[in-house]
Formats: C-alpha cells, sequence, structure tokens
C-alpha cells in the first residue's frame, strides 16, 4: 500500500464500523485523519481511545454533512488548519427502511439528505481545497443496493445510486486537474448498521453471497486506500465492488 505519510485525509462517518476501519487504516499509513462524526461523542472518544499513538493525527469533528452552512464553516476551519486537503472519503450514511407506500416523507428525506446531498455538499468544498495543489482523490462508499435494490430499501437505493451518477459526473470535472473520483461499493459488511437483521435474514443474505459470509471492515478498508493512492492515478469514475462476489 502506498505511504500516506503528511497527507490530509477526510473521513465522513470515521468513528463507527466501515468509517472507522478506513480512518484506522489511513493513521496506520501516517496520514492526519480529519474525522467527521454526526453526534454520538461517546463513539467518537472511544474511537480515539483504539488509535493509541496515532491518535496525536486524528482531528474530530461533529458536523451533520447535509447541514450546508455547517459544513462550509468546518471547511474553512480546515483550510485555515491545514490549507488543504488530499483525499475525501464520503462515508457517512444512514438507513430509515420501509416499503414504498408506507415510507414517512422524514424517512425518504433524511437517507437522501444524509447520503446523497451530504456527499455533494462535502465534496464541492473538498474539490475547492485541492484545486489549490491540483491533486486530489475523492471516494464515495456506495452500495450494491444502488442495482440490486431490496424491497424495503427505495429510499437507500436511490440515494446510493445518485452517488454513483454524482461520482460520474464529478470524475469527469475534475479530471485535468490530477483529483480523481470513485467509489467504493461494499456488500454485506459485518458491522452495526447489519445488527437490527433477525438471524434468519442473515442466514439468507450470507446464501446470497458466493464467499458465503460477510465482509469485514478492514477489507473495505483495503480498497479505499488503493482508490487513494498515487498508483491509482488512471482510475477514475469507476465502481470498485467489495462485495464478496454478490
Amino acid at each position: 500500500m502506498t505511504d500516506f505519510d503528511g497527507q490530509k485525509i477526510v473521513v465522513t462517518g470515521a468513528t463507527r464500523g466501515i468509517g472507522a476501519a478506513i480512518a484506522a487504516a489511513f493513521l496506520g499509513q501516517g496520514a492526519t485523519v480529519i474525522g467527521l462524526y454526526a453526534g454520538n461523542e461517546a463513539a467518537a472518544e472511544a474511537f480515539r481511545g483504539q488509535c493509541g499513538e496515532a491518535a496525536e493525527r486524528l482531528h474530530l469533528f461533529s458536523c451533520d454533512v447535509s447541514d450546508y452552512a455547517a459544513v462550509e464553516a468546518l471547511y474553512a476551519e480546515i483550510e485555515a488548519r491545514f490549507d488543504t486537503i488530499d483525499v475525501l472519503v464520503n462515508n457517512a450514511g444512514i438507513r430509515r427502511d420501509a416499503v414504498l407506500a408506507l415510507m414517512k416523507e422524514e424517512e425518504w428525506r433524511r437517507v437522501i439528505d444524509i447520503n446523497l446531498t451530504g456527499g455533494y455538499i462535502m465534496s464541492k468544498f473538498a474539490v475547492q481545497l485541492m484545486l489549490k495543489k491540483k491533486y486530489g482523490r475523492i471516494i464515495f462508499i456506495t452500495s450494491p443496493m444502488a442495482h440490486l435494490g431490496f424491497a424495503g430499501q427505495a429510499n437507500y437505493a436511490a440515494s446510493k445510486a445518485g452517488q454513483i451518477g454524482m461520482m460520474k459526473s464529478l470524475a469527469k470535472e475534475t479530471a485535468k486537474r490530477k483529483i480523481t473520483v470513485n467509489c467504493v461499493s461494499p456488500g454485506f459488511i459485518a458491522t452495526e448498521l447489519l445488527d437490527d437483521l433477525d438471524p434468519e435474514q442473515v442466514k439468507a443474505y450470507k446464501k446470497m453471497v458466493p464467499a458465503r459470509r460477510f465482509g469485514r471492515p478492514e477489507e473495505v478498508a483495503h480498497a479505499v486506500l488503493f482508490l487513494a493512492g498515487a498508483q491509482a492515478s488512471y482510475v477514475n469514475g469507476a465502481v470498485l465492488e467489495v462485495t464478496g462476489g454478490l
């Protein structure tokens, strides 16, 4: 893996699950990680405690990625403290499952706001900083639900499909500035996002995966590090699936 020593990495949803694995992987490569979380202070402090000496290079901020003004203010602080950034990982995401006919408007809007609009806002200001050095990597954490679609996940599937469309457009806009934009698409990964599944659902989902197991957050982090590295300079507008063959 590429050494990210000295690079500034922004990771949203950075203190739990896949986001924590991604943040830890970058810290392990010598990067400075600017981690965003929604508001769970206990989880944020627990993650910091797990980072050991690398916690000196971890900077955590509570921020709602769907709040334009809050994100704009955060990027102003990032620019003042770090001048620019090298990598943005749009990982923050939520689920609010319900069949569409019974889905509340708030359940639809909140998922779209966090998963899709949040990615737009974060990426907009990231590009502006990356243009200062004409280099950058933007990575969206999407999902196979973008093209598979599960019953009860119309909002989630729509948000993830939207991420891929946005990624492909942005990749074309920034390529001349040596800024690449890609997606990593994890399948079933063993995180708390799957904690609400009953045992029969778990068994059924594992049968869907040719690998016959759920993935590990660290396996997603390895894919992110590859796309974020200098050696992936000609990988642009791509979706890298980490699904066990789903």
